[in-house]
């Protein structure tokens, strides 16, 4: 299984890091420029909860904890 919100499907995306140097114009100088660019992944916060079905039984989901404080699922 994927590492997924199995509610809302939030997954992880890309992005990056980037290291400057030099000082900003504001400050008086010359302006920062990019020295490197390093690839990164944005995880979502996800757990795994005991949920209610719609049957009456319990089931464990990987849910984020953004759809658990927002009560879109039901704790078991």
């Amino acid at each position: 299984m994927a590492f997924r919100c199995s509610v809302c499907g939030k997954q992880p995306t890309a992005g990056r890091t980037y290291v400057y140097r030099g000082i900003a114009v504001k400050k008086g100088g010359i302006g920062l420029k990019v020295t490197g660019k390093n690839k990164r992944r944005f995880m979502p916060n996800i757990k795994k909860v005991r949920t209610r079905t719609s049957q009456g039984g319990v089931k464990t989901l990987k849910v984020c904890t953004r759809c658990i404080k927002s009560g879109r699922i039901q704790k078991a």
